[in-house]
């Protein structure tokens, strides 16, 4: 099977950018120190995120300048989003705090001599100059007394742009940006206030006092990675993404027994990609092989977290079982671990997860000879509008930036070349496992037509 690159490998383009300025709320807002909640404290969320958003030409913004519509909507937000005009700072116990003090977010004006269709038709990471689009600028990366926000918008050739935004992660999750991005482009759009107005109420996911650990979390074993699965260089690894459609997703239900139910496109996908990962790297049948993946917690704590509320709120959901049972059962024995998983994330496992991460003294989530994945294909960051209408793609801006077999893969919502929507799944693996990965997608992906191979479903490399 042949892995296609994208189109745009070898696309090289100039950007102009001007000096990064600091925007700051459009009025006076509260100088106040803001706690983080206990889910944000943590050692495991101290990085930044990446995020980029195409957007094409719009003929009814003839005249409109992309970057001082941006500019002005995100000063006018940050008079709702005030605590990210601020800056964290670390208090008694290092508990992290945000100072409110106004100062602003960085923002970069920036022209590039390149067209939106020089990207390709199908438009998805990984991107060419990434670090010219979302230049990170020198000391501005810390995660204390620094900017929380990078922004820099790119004004294209044929009239389109390009956004891009990093974030400090310990201030919110995926959810929570998309919120402060769709106030953004409701504010550039005339409105005057967030339809859906911001929510602080970091204590709300705090830990018990006394904390009170009642649940299983094995997030935290501490485990020796298997000598089978040490890699002697970076050299060795090969990073792919693979694209599911509707063809691809209804092969792999095809293999699922009616008489199961219905299970969603999250647990189909996650089960088989775990499964088939697991044989393709041949670790010794009674290793521990494990499941990682983010479940937002929103609706799931009783009450349910209000409306609004723009802090992390996901907890960690956990699969564990040997590979020889993950290999040799059929698919519906993942699927079950999956569903499972996801199951047992209840308001008091949340709680239980919580008060755990606060009396360990925060420690790093375990991903030894783990599967991590983080869904965003269904957070809404291609329906971000500033008045250009949606993005041609929208989401995670690099997604092999540190290649590991233990490096999230994130799911992103994407569109092939023949514009069909669908889920990319980026994955990196030794050399070798990655060609027996390829074999056995192959061997389940029957093109439901002819019979032949998807040779299509892998999008790009690296």
């Amino acid at each position: 099977m042949a892995i296609m690159a994208p189109s745009f490998t070898s696309l090289v383009f100039t950007v102009r950018r001007c000096e990064p300025e600091l925007v700051s709320p459009a009025k006076p807002t509260p100088n106040e120190f803001k706690q983080l909640s206990d889910l944000d404290d943590r050692d495991s969320l101290r990085f930044q995120i990446p995020i980029i958003q195409f957007y094409k030409y719009n003929p009814s913004m003839q005249g409109r300048d992309t970057v001082k519509i941006i500019r002005e909507a995100l000063s006018k937000t940050l008079v709702f989003y005030y605590p990210f005009a601020g800056r964290l700072r670390e208090g008694p116990g290092a508990k992290l705090m945000v100072e409110c003090t106004g100062e602003g977010v960085m923002f970069i004006e920036a022209d590039a001599d390149v067209s939106l269709d020089q990207f390709g038709h199908a438009i998805h990471p990984p991107f060419p100059c990434i670090d010219e689009l979302l230049y990170d600028v020198p000391g501005s990366g810390e995660m204390l007394n620094c900017p929380l926000l990078l922004i820099q918008v790119t004004r294209l050739r044929c009239g389109g742009f390009i956004f891009a935004l990093r974030l400090n992660h310990l201030m919110s999750d995926a959810p929570s940006i998309v919120q402060f991005m769709n106030a953004m482009g409701e504010m550039a759009r005339g409105v005057c206030a967030p339809s859906i107005p911001p929510v602080w109420q970091r204590e709300l996911l705090n830990a018990r006092n006394p904390p009170q650990v009642t649940c299983t979390h094995h997030e935290f074993d501490e485990l020796v990675k298997p000598q089978s699965l040490i890699i002697n260089s970076l050299h060795e690894l090969a990073c792919c993404s693979f694209f599911f459609g509707s063809t691809e997703v209804c092969a792999i239900r095809k293999r699922i027994p009616h008489h199961l139910g219905k299970y969603s496109t999250f647990e189909v996908l996650t089960a088989f990609m775990w499964r088939c990962r697991t044989i393709a790297l041949s670790p010794d049948p009674e290793d521990q092989v494990r499941l990682i993946f983010m479940n937002n917690v929103r609706a799931i704590l009783n009450p349910p977290l209000p409306r609004g509320y723009y802090g992390n709120a996901y907890a960690i959901s956990l699969a564990v079982t040997t590979a020889r049972e993950l290999c040799e059962n059929p698919l519906e024995y993942a699927l079950e671990l999956v569903r499972k998983a996801k199951a047992n994330v209840n308001d008091e496992y949340i709680r239980s997860f919580i008060d755990l991460v606060v009396s360990k003294g925060r420690p790093r989530t375990t991903i030894v000879q783990s599967f991590v994945v983080s869904n965003t294909a269904r957070v809404g960051f291609r329906d971000v509008d500033c008045g250009w209408g949606k993005a041609i793609y929208g989401g995670v801006a690099n997604i092999f930036e540190s290649p590991s077999t233990s490096a999230t893969s994130f799911y992103i919502e994407a569109m092939n070349s023949k514009g069909e929507d669908g889920i990319m799944v980026p994955m990196c693996l030794p050399t070798l496992a990655m060609e027996r990965f390829v074999q056995e997608l192959n061997n389940i992906l029957q093109d439901q037509s002819d019979g032949g191979p998807m040779s299509k479903f892998i999008i790009s490399s690296m």
